[in-house]
């Protein structure tokens, strides 16, 4: 049973593939969704071996399909020969009707813009964790960065107290 546990455990700590730390810092985040990823061979297997960067990503929303551009998944070099490996190539996001209804009105009448959070496995297949995001101004990023300072000083003498 313990061994079962620990399994488990092990799994859920290395289910997070890639995380797009400086979405946080550039946008507000008002909501999050998560969309499966149309992907290749070849990027499964580069996904396994953690070969993806989502700095630079983002979404865009075309014919009423959502695609997520601009994510690199760099190929193995034991990768096959006959498939020629485009490490930027435009995936598609697998989202329900409803949700891109209502990321495409947001989108296109309030402004907002759609970020990759972050991109981890669940059930075996991988998944991708969008913002419907903001973009923060230089003085929402300081208040944040004062914030944050702030939390981590009264982390610290909280722990000393």
């Amino acid at each position: 049973m313990a061994d079962k546990k620990s399994k488990k455990n092990a799994n859920q700590q290395n289910a997070t593939i890639a995380v797009n730390r400086q979405a946080k810092h550039e946008y507000f985040i008002e909501e999050r969704f998560e969309a499966g990823i149309v992907l290749e061979g070849w990027e499964v297997k580069s996904l396994r071996d953690g070969r993806v960067q989502l700095k630079e990503s983002y979404v865009m929303l075309k014919r009423g399909e959502a695609w997520l551009s601009g994510a690199h998944i760099s190929a193995l070099l034991s990768a096959s020969t006959h498939i020629k490996p485009d490490a930027i190539r435009h995936k598609k996001l697998l989202l329900n009707r409803h949700e891109l209804n209502k990321l495409i009105g947001s989108v296109e009448r309030k402004g907002y813009t759609l970020i990759p959070l972050s991109m981890y496995w669940k059930n075996g297949r991988a998944k991708l964790e969008i913002g419907l995001a903001k973009g923060k101004q230089l003085h929402d990023k300081r208040a944040a960065s004062k914030d944050q300072d702030w939390q981590r000083e009264k982390a610290r003498i909280m722990k000393n107290a």
